[in-house]
């Protein structure tokens, strides 16, 4: 038999969905995934919304009943949480995340899957993310084709990585939390997981990851055909603060400080705490936030509450694990 004639079995798909008090859009994400061409997937919502509008619940309670997805209900907020929860139950040899206010095309994840196929160096596929934000900040001209060296330097790349604007193949440090996977094999075998103690929106968790993923010496591939459109919808998602509010930008600076600390050497962690400064605090580009003096030392009073959180938590990482959910899941403990 020639390797054309072969039948070759697809690579099963799980693909994750953790969601937080939202509700319209969440059952459109969930229809474009279930109108994928793609052979062999299954789909699992982590739902930590207390209550639902009655038309999200029967939507819902009728997809699970028919065995289209796996509805899973915790009564608490995590999103590092809520992906750790399905990984444990995903059965597929590839896990996609996504967020709970995309667009999909009918192809997304024969695109995802194609990554993997006779390619054992890729351990990760990092997704195009179509950010009506920024691709409006940008006037939605901007097109790169390679990312400049430093996105791959751990001590700066969050300035550098777009995959928003990249239009070429090529392999990244890190991917977006609305439009990634992995090879669920990966998980068990190096012991990875999600770090439980982002907090708030839980901006950088996925950044965390893939740094800890680099100790699997496959790559994360960026293809720009993986693509979502992801409408940031106002409210739901993973936290329920305001972006606004002094709660959002103190977890802001604490998830970013305690990135820094989790997972670099002391020069890569000052080159990030000094962008971070120079970036947020001080408003300079990429940033290009208000250069107001009242806003500046506002900016920097959550800076220093920021660091001092970030250190208290690095100090107890020491003896703790921070995995505050997962030990609440009668499957953290057993064998998979």
């Amino acid at each position: 038999m020639t390797r054309s004639s072969r039948t070759v079995t697809p690579l099963s798909i799980s693909v994750v969905i953790p969601t937080f008090r939202r509700e319209a859009a969440l059952r459109d994400t969930i229809a474009d995934v279930l109108k994928q061409e793609y052979p062999q997937f299954e789909v699992i919502v982590v739902d930590q919304t207390a209550d639902h509008e009655p038309e999200t619940d029967r939507y819902l309670q009728d997809l699970s009943d028919g065995g289209k997805i796996a509805w899973y209900r915790v009564n608490w907020a995590s999103l590092p949480g809520a992906r750790n929860y399905a990984v444990r139950r995903a059965t597929g040899d590839i896990i996609v995340f996504i967020d709970d206010d995309v667009q999909l095309e009918p192809h997304y994840l024969e695109t995802h899957a194609r990554n993997y196929r006779d390619r054992p160096e890729v351990g990760a596929v990092a997704g195009r993310v179509f950010d009506r934000m920024k691709l409006a900040d940008s006037g939605g001209a901007l097109k790169i084709e390679d990312l400049p060296p430093e996105a791959m330097d751990p001590g700066i790349a969050w300035y550098h990585i777009d995959l928003v604007h990249t239009i070429k193949p090529q392999q990244v440090l890190s991917a977006r939390g609305c439009n990634m996977s992995f090879r669920r094999e990966l998980f068990d075998k190096f012991g990875l997981h999600f770090d439980e103690r982002y907090r708030g929106s839980a901006v950088r968790e996925e950044s965390d990851f893939c740094l800890q993923f680099r100790k699997t010496n496959r790559q994360i591939w960026y293809d720009p055909d993986a693509s979502l459109i992801h409408l940031g919808e106002e409210t739901g998602g993973c936290h329920d603060i305001g972006t606004k509010s002094v709660q959002y930008q103190i977890t802001f600076y604490h998830n970013h400080f305690f990135l820094g600390l989790h997972n670099l050497t002391l020069g890569q962690c000052l080159r990030f705490f000094a962008k971070l400064f120079d970036c947020h605090v001080l408003g300079h580009p990429p940033c290009n936030k208000s250069g107001s003096p009242l806003k500046i030392v506002v900016r920097f009073g959550f800076y220093k509450l920021g660091l001092l959180k970030a250190m208290k938590t690095w100090v107890q990482s020491l003896w703790d694990d921070g995995q505050i959910y997962s030990r609440q899941d009668e499957l953290y403990q057993l064998p998979r």
